[in-house]
């Protein structure tokens, strides 16, 4: 077994380490640090609202962006037929292509965004009935 002294940001850990011995599991050090890291944040919950459309609206159920973005590409047609997870529109964030996709069956009412658009978190990109 060997001993070491260990400092990560200013926090000092004594580990053990022993050699030639595998159980699977690594050792945790002796001393936890003081602050405990900052959790991450929580993604954006998708809307998938069930009820019915106040009038004169395009669609009862709104899909929204989770993130800031920009609009890549529109895969739906207004008055197409969508199932559960189909790919409405794809979002760019973070160099990342994201699917946004239907959050239930049913059928376009309308687009709200088009390729080139820069969203914010929570724009409604596209509207169900």
């Amino acid at each position: 077994m060997k001993n070491y002294t260990i400092t990560v940001n200013g926090n000092v850990y004594e580990v053990t380490v022993e050699e030639g011995v595998s159980t699977g599991a690594a050792a945790a050090p002796k001393a936890a640090p003081k602050a405990a890291p900052k959790a991450a944040p929580k993604a954006a919950p998708k809307a998938a609202p069930k009820a019915a459309a106040p009038a004169g609206a395009a669609g009862a159920v709104k899909v929204n962006a989770p993130m800031p973005g920009k609009i890549l590409a529109v895969k739906a047609t207004v008055g197409q037929a969508v199932k559960k997870g189909d790919a409405i529109m794809v979002l760019e964030a973070m160099k990342m292509e994201n699917d946004i996709v239907a959050p239930q069956d049913g059928t376009v009412a309308s687009l709200n965004a088009a390729v080139g658009d820069s969203v914010e978190a929570g724009a409604v990109l596209a509207t169900l009935n």
